[in-house]
């Protein structure tokens, strides 16, 4: 498993997050068994957040009643979670009030003294930075929080927000797939009229600005084909795609979704490529391509049938 020490932290990382949003409605030894088939893979990063589960804090809840783990367990395991979205509206809140209640109530559920990493969820359109600043710094102070970074957040955004937070902001979770690609695909079409893929919006280039601004792009539904549309692996909505991942993953003797994988983690981002599945079977797939290297043409070659223009 490929790990690199996160920019802005001391934490040790690999390029595979095991997510754990769909675990509410599994038992304890399925919870259990899906986490330790990560763990032998070398994934011992899972990502959480408030509202995954049906309730608040459900999954993180299922989490620590499944797993149960001491304190030297728990040291062996970096836990990431989100807080900012209110699905009674829904609506988006990042008030001072809601953060630290949400962090609160994430620890309380997770059955732990602190989150290894917090990610502000969706933008909030009427967020105030200073109250941000203010959370983030008692969370710190009183070692709440390890470290911070956001989700769905443009270059702007985060500006806005580094112009008040101390704290680095290490990272930011982006939808990516190879069929879902826009914030790869509007740089290379950059400048090129009337193609829809060369679009900016918001200062583009996000990539290229976590790369200037250390902050590692965490890639969430890695192998669905569009916004929660399904996954494209298998799919006969996708047959020049899957014709070249099956080639590929034949070539180089690993499972297709291996070769999903892959195509992310071959970018010079560093990203971490963020597993929604429950199937210990699919995750284990999954980490063969963590160190697996793409050639340039290969990359381009799955790009392309992805879907997107390469002049």
């Amino acid at each position: 498993m490929k790990s690199f020490i996160m920019p802005g932290t001391d934490i040790l990382a690999p390029n595979i997050v095991l997510g754990l949003m769909r675990i509410a409605g599994k038992t304890d030894e399925e919870i259990r068994e899906l986490v330790r088939t990560a763990r032998d893979a070398g994934v011992d990063f899972v990502d959480h957040a408030d509202i995954y589960g049906g309730e608040l804090h459900a999954c993180e809840r299922r989490f620590a009643d499944a797993m149960a783990l001491s304190p030297s367990q728990r040291d062996e395991i970096t836990i990431q979670t989100k807080a900012g979205i209110v699905t009674d509206g829904p609506y988006y809140d990042f008030s001072y009030e809601h953060i630290v209640e949400s962090v609160e109530g994430s620890l309380a559920a997770l059955r732990t003294d602190r989150i290894d990493i917090l990610l502000l969820h969706r933008p909030d359109a009427l967020v105030e930075p200073e109250e941000v600043a203010r959370a983030f710094d008692v969370l710190e102070s009183s070692g709440k929080v390890r470290a911070f970074g956001v989700s769905n957040h443009t270059p702007h955004q985060i500006d806005l927000l580094r112009r008040f937070v101390r704290q680095p902001l290490v990272a930011n979770q982006l939808q990516l797939s190879i069929t879902h690609a826009p914030i790869v695909a509007q740089g290379i079409a950059a400048n090129m009229l009337a193609e829809q893929q060369a679009a900016t919006l918001d200062g583009g280039g996000i990539v290229d600005y976590c790369r200037l601004h250390d902050i590692t792009v965490q890639a969430w539904s890695p192998f669905q084909a569009g916004f929660f549309t399904g996954a494209f692996l298998g799919s006969p909505d996708y047959p020049e795609l899957n014709a070249v991942i099956d080639r590929l993953a034949s070539q180089y003797d690993v499972p297709a979704i291996a070769i999903a994988t892959a195509w992310i983690t071959r970018h010079p981002a560093q990203m971490q490529v963020v597993l929604g599945t429950t199937s210990p079977e699919r995750v284990a797939g999954a980490a063969q391509g963590s160190e697996l290297r793409l050639t340039r043409a290969e990359w381009y070659e799955l790009f392309r049938a992805g879907g997107h223009l390469v002049p």
